[in-house]
């Protein structure tokens, strides 16, 4: 049986809380946000003018230079 939207979502936030308790869960979801804008027209503005090696070779860099992208300490 397939699952509604809302049941996944309050699915996701049992688990959360389960793993993380109350406070750290609330934490976590601070730190997300949904954003903002319309990401497939902007994606279309800046990646049909690019080449997939371009893309590719600027995925390489991000990674290269962000060595700790996920050591941050969420207080």
């Amino acid at each position: 049986m397939m699952k509604t939207q809302n049941e996944i979502i309050k699915q996701g936030y049992d688990a959360l809380i389960n793993s993380l308790g109350v406070a750290d869960t609330i934490r976590f979801i601070q730190y997300f946000h949904p954003g903002k804008g319309d990401y497939t027209k902007e994606r279309h503005q800046w990646l049909d003018e690019k080449t997939l090696t371009d893309v590719l070779a600027e995925i390489k860099q991000s990674q290269a230079d962000d060595t700790n992208q996920y050591e941050e300490i969420i207080d």
